[in-house]
């Protein structure tokens, strides 16, 4: 079978771009006999990195990366989008696979297709991601354009399958799950030496304690209350040399950014000494800073998964997040979870795991075990199998549309 994938948001360093690099490469790994053509502008054409003989990279040219001309104040020319879509005519491959609905373009009329939604949240928070009613606007036709295409819907978790049905209409049986997993990066630090170099190198002094935070800075990842949160700890507990690491890139948002007033937060609440901006980090630095950490915060008001909290917990990190995300099935006996918006309980929490080396170091155990059991291949196998689903059962695809649509 002859796959098109689209590798255009390839470049992205988040959820989306971590997805479509693991999960290719699972796919490549395990479908020999099947040729992957992929399908880049010259961007993310630089980046690419599965060097196998059944992959074929096809080079785009176009104005503008699709992964940043598709963000939330940008725009995608059609023009680009009409190359990509005479790239994969002329390709003539069986079946089109489409990491990420973010950097969708339109295919070719009746190429069967899978395409990944990973969440709702532009849908269910347009305020918190999407910053104008143009963008709105866009975001919605995009995405009813994929579902329209595309006769198989993947998603990463349970939870945003059930997501998936309820809010976008999304039919069950055109539905298939593939649980994300952590890298292979992401595994506990041999030494305290090298946490201790990986903390120093991001500004903290000898003898710190951290909890940390990973992802975007946007409105719904509700980083300004993590800000408030650490605060009230070192109220109470003043002496305790309690710091903040806040990585990732607060330049590189494709969504609504909230920087501003995280900044504006951490300014109200004094403790710019004990918050730290470390920007983007590589993985083998990242697991070390994750496997001497407290715990990972991450109490958005709403996840499809939250990646970076099996990360930290594949390194024996506890973690507290929300509740509204797969995190409480996927990491049951990892971590605590809170209400979203819920800023007494993520105090409370916050509050248990400083007070509690034994449940700390139980919740670590328990993260370890647990990010273990998820695994790229087996995600890969869901991909190709509903890829095969696609093209081999017309019937069932066509089915499903026509009830979507009526």
């Amino acid at each position: 079978m002859r796959i098109g994938v689209d590798v255009s948001c390839w470049v992205n360093r988040r959820g989306y771009g971590r997805f479509a690099r693991e999960l290719l490469g699972a796919m490549v790994a395990a479908a020999p006999d099947s040729e992957f053509v992929c399908f880049a502008d010259p961007w993310a054409a630089r980046l690419f990195d599965i060097a196998a003989p059944n992959v074929v990279l096809r080079t785009v040219d176009m104005g503008a990366a699709p992964a940043a001309a598709a963000s939330s104040d940008g725009f995608r020319s059609p023009l680009d989008m009409l190359r990509l879509t005479r790239a994969v005519w002329r390709e003539g491959v069986d079946v089109f696979f489409s990491p990420s609905v973010y950097t969708y373009f339109p295919l070719p009329p009746g190429l069967p297709a899978v395409v990944t939604v990973h969440d709702t949240i532009a849908e269910r928070f347009p305020e918190l991601t999407l910053p104008t009613a143009r963008a709105r606007l866009f975001w919605r036709a995009k995405v009813g354009l994929a579902l329209r295409q595309a006769g198989i819907v993947l998603t990463v978790s349970e939870f945003s399958a059930r997501d998936l049905e309820r809010f976008l209409g999304v039919r069950k049986e055109r539905l298939r799950v593939a649980v994300e997993a952590p890298a292979a990066a992401y595994r506990p630090s041999e030494s305290a030496a090298e946490i201790a170099a990986a903390a120093a190198a991001v500004g903290l002094p000898p003898g710190a304690e951290w909890i940390v935070y990973v992802g975007g800075f946007n409105p719904h990842k509700r980083v300004d209350a993590i800000v408030r949160a650490h605060a009230a700890a070192l109220r109470e507990q003043p002496g305790r040399p309690l710091h903040l690491l806040l990585v990732g890139d607060p330049g590189s948002d494709n969504f609504h950014g909230d920087v501003p007033r995280i900044r504006a937060a951490i300014e109200q609440a004094g403790t710019g000494q004990r918050v730290h901006w470390c920007g983007f980090l590589p993985d083998e630095q990242l697991r070390h800073i994750h496997s001497g950490a407290l715990a990972l915060l991450i109490p958005s008001t709403f996840e499809g998964f939250g990646l970076p909290a099996v990360e930290a917990a594949a390194c024996g990190t506890p973690v507290i997040a929300t509740s509204a995300s797969p995190l409480p099935e996927l990491l049951s006996r990892g971590g605590l979870f809170v209400p979203p918006d819920d800023e007494p309980a993520l105090l409370d929490a916050l509050r248990r795991l400083l007070r509690e080396p034994e449940l700390r170091r139980r919740l670590g155990a328990g993260a370890l075990a647990q990010a273990r059991e998820l695994s790229w291949p087996r995600a890969g196998a869901v991909a190709l199998s509903a890829l095969h689903d696609a093209v081999r059962r017309p019937s069932i695809v066509a089915a499903a549309l026509a009830g979507a649509a009526s």
